[in-house]
């Protein structure tokens, strides 16, 4: 058993597609088939449901993904603490984060990339659950998310500004005279909104619903990009969060704040307290106390 033999293990549960595993592994798909049904041999147990194509885990080999997981994030750590040991930050920093928060990710990853120019990130769009899940099963090193359901005895927390709300609008095709809106003025504006049940969206219902208002909900998806996209061709304006850097994408993208619009749970950078956490996000969660001028 070699490490190579989990990565393509794992590259299988994220593409479900032999083919597309061995394209991300930069090897044939003959040899990634090879390899795993190495691994399947030295274990004595059947891996992979097999048909025609990829059908699946079985039990077994669910169960040694997760600890192929755990073996891979633990080899990678070796790696970064090796290189930390030698006044060195290298690897990939993998980072959850819930969609539309006020923080701007680039606020931190930037100043990263140019005090450590051979980091590299992984970065992920998750739900708050997701990335708590994620940090507890060291899927991630850090996570930026909503902190009402965070048990802070098993984080360190890093607590940033609360998320306010404006009226993200193509200048093509709407105006607004005012300097700050009111959730009455969106009362008849058709609106692009993040799909129900999404904590960003909980907050913005409670604000038209606590005002006896309906929005006018013309398109909703879980992509930014694409209620951005219905932003630009003018089928809608969205509530999106300020200082977010989205209006900054286009000259023609402006945001004008609303009165009172914040979400209700404030938001934080998490880093798991419990070993094992790498060097690679101990050093970066220290550089990101510095970067948001706060402390754990």
């Amino acid at each position: 058993m070699d490490i190579k033999q989990l990565k393509y293990l794992i590259a299988l549960d994220q593409t479900r597609h032999f083919g597309q595993a061995a394209l991300l592994c930069h090897i044939t798909q003959p040899t990634l088939s090879m390899r795993i049904r190495n691994l399947e041999d030295e274990l004595d147990l059947v891996l992979i449901e097999r048909g025609q194509r990829f059908e699946g885990f079985t039990e077994a080999g669910e169960r040694i993904l997760a600890w192929a997981r755990t073996v891979l994030a633990a080899h990678d750590g070796l790696q970064a603490e090796a290189a930390s040991c030698r006044g060195q930050l290298v690897g990939s920093l993998r980072l959850g984060i819930v969609p539309l928060a006020s923080q701007n990710p680039m606020q931190l990853l930037k100043p990263l990339s140019q005090r450590f120019p051979e980091l590299r990130y992984q970065l992920s769009s998750m739900t708050s659950e997701q990335v708590i899940d994620g940090l507890n099963r060291n899927q991630l090193d850090l996570g930026l998310c909503y902190l009402e359901q965070v048990d802070t005895t098993h984080f360190d927390i890093i607590k940033l500004s609360a998320t306010r709300m404006g009226l993200l609008h193509d200048i093509r095709h709407f105006e607004f005279s005012e300097s700050e809106l009111t959730w009455n003025h969106l009362d008849e504006i058709p609106l692009g909104l993040l799909t129900k049940g999404m904590h960003y969206r909980q907050s913005i219902d409670l604000s038209f619903s606590s005002k006896g208002l309906v929005p006018q909900v013309v398109i909703e998806g879980d992509s930014t990009f694409q209620l951005i996209q219905a932003v630009s061709a003018g089928m809608c304006c969205a509530v999106m969060p300020l200082h977010s850097g989205l209006e900054a994408l286009n000259d023609h993208l402006q945001i004008v704040p609303i009165s009172g619009a914040e979400v209700q749970s404030p938001i934080g950078l998490l880093m798991r307290r419990s070993e094992p956490r790498t060097a690679l996000a101990e050093q970066c969660f220290t550089e990101a106390q510095t970067i948001f001028g706060t402390s754990a």
